[in-house]
């Protein structure tokens, strides 16, 4: 078994040991320290409201440090997060991303050290080792991780039953799906590209599924050239997408959440996504003919001879190394991470713990075969903004965009050319950093 499988197969295998003893260790003290600031980018109505009632739950139970919610839009979020943390006083604790995304504060010494309460809250005997490894960097932790979810190529179960089909397991049948539901007046794929970053998951798909996933990640590492033909092959796969009239023609003015609307509606069949596409669909569905309708697959194959890699990124929180109240943000940190407060977030929004105590007896059965999924992967990968670093995620979102708006050889080649030269500058930057 290699040891990336190893890996996966440990990450995830941990998540569902079920009945394992625990205590709920209490949060620190917390009496008179003072406001706590939050900074948070679960702004869709459902992780919204659940933030609103957890953060609720601590002020009732600390009326002397209150928490200052401040929920900001998902994507503005991103863009204002280097002002946040370079503010000073910061806000104290903020939602962010596993892997290179917080790795890139961590060099900047822009995030907090608390190793201390690794240690204090015993983390180390209820989160995996995968799990912890996200939140290390050199021998510290830095970071950590709330839940973690899967992406998979959802479909609507009547549209293609109605349609004479089968949820597509190789690229051939993907083209085939495409071809018949466009001859029945059905848009093969929801997609929304407004912001473009769910683009991202058809090129870091494609590209795992063609090149294989240590090509991938050596991609998002810096170590391989945008100009390899072997990413412009991944384009001219993708290309052959556009040419069968897959995607929703009018991506660019939608938000993701906005492309769930005619998936829901059947006008579209299938909708690459993660997870937490069931926070819109499920409220969007109730009372329709496409409530308990959704259902997914894993992306298709392309080259069968490849390691299968699966993007499952990870969400949690860190504390602003310019925090106005540290020891404040590490209690409110402790309770985020607490048995109570992962638990409620299985219970109530579906995603999947990153603790092994929690109760798994209510998993549905998407849960479970989304655990499956990513059980059975070679590879795990977060995903693309945050596989590599922020400037190269931000060109490189840029590039999908270009993209969806022109599939034509030479916008490829530019794209790809552009794409090299800022690879270039930030690997040289990097290698000089060392």
């Amino acid at each position: 078994m290699s040891s990336k499988k190893l890996f996966a197969l440990i990450l995830v295998a941990a998540l569902i040991v079920a009945g394992v003893a625990s205590v709920n260790r209490p949060t620190p003290a917390v009496a008179q320290m003072g406001e706590i600031v939050y900074n948070s980018y679960s702004s869709d109505p459902t992780p919204r409201a659940f933030v609103e009632k957890v953060v609720g739950m601590w002020n009732e139970k600390n009326p002397d440090s209150p928490v200052q919610l401040n929920t900001v839009n998902h994507e503005d979020f991103k863009q204002a997060i280097r002002t946040y943390l370079l503010a000073d006083p910061a806000p104290d604790v903020l939602d962010w991303f596993a892997g290179n995304r917080a790795a890139f504060f961590v060099s900047r010494g822009l995030i907090m050290d608390f190793s201390d309460l690794w240690v204090s809250e015993k983390w180390d005997e209820v989160y995996p080792a995968g799990f912890k490894a996200l939140a290390t960097f050199g021998d510290k932790q830095y970071f950590l991780p709330n839940n973690y979810y899967w992406w998979a190529l959802y479909f609507r179960k009547s549209v293609l039953k109605d349609a004479g089909l089968e949820a597509p397991k190789t690229w051939d049948e993907l083209l085939n799906t495409c071809k018949v539901l466009n001859e029945k007046g059905i848009t093969p794929i929801s997609i929304g590209t407004k912001a473009p970053w769910p683009a991202a998951a058809w090129f870091d798909y494609i590209n795992m599924r063609l090149n294989g996933p240590q090509f991938h990640i050596d991609l998002m590492l810096l170590k391989e050239k945008y100009t390899d033909e072997r990413v412009k092959n991944t384009f001219l796969k993708w290309k052959e997408l556009f040419d069968a009239k897959c995607f929703l023609s009018n991506s660019a003015a939608l938000d993701w959440n906005d492309a769930v609307t005619p998936f829901v509606q059947g006008k579209t069949a299938m909708y690459l996504m993660g997870g937490f596409i069931t926070d819109t669909y499920d409220g969007a569905a109730k009372g329709t003919d496409a409530e308990g309708d959704l259902d997914f697959v894993r992306f298709p194959i392309i080259d069968e001879n490849m390691p299968v890699g699966e993007d499952a990124p990870t969400d949690g929180y860190f504390i602003a190394a310019n925090a106005a109240n540290p020891e404040g943000a590490k209690a409110f940190l402790a309770y985020l991470g607490s048995k109570e407060i992962i638990q409620m977030g299985v219970d109530e929004l579906g995603r999947l713990p990153v603790r092994t105590d929690v109760d798994t007896a209510k998993f549905t059965e998407a849960q479970k075969k989304g655990i499956e999924l990513i059980q059975s992967a070679d590879y795990v990968a977060q995903f693309y903004d945050r596989d590599t670093t922020p400037e190269m995620a931000e060109e490189g979102l840029n590039a999908f965009a270009s993209f969806f708006a022109d599939q034509s050889e030479a916008n490829i080649d530019a794209l790809l050319a552009r794409l090299e030269e800022t690879r270039a500058r930030l690997f040289e930057e990097q290698e000089k950093d060392k």
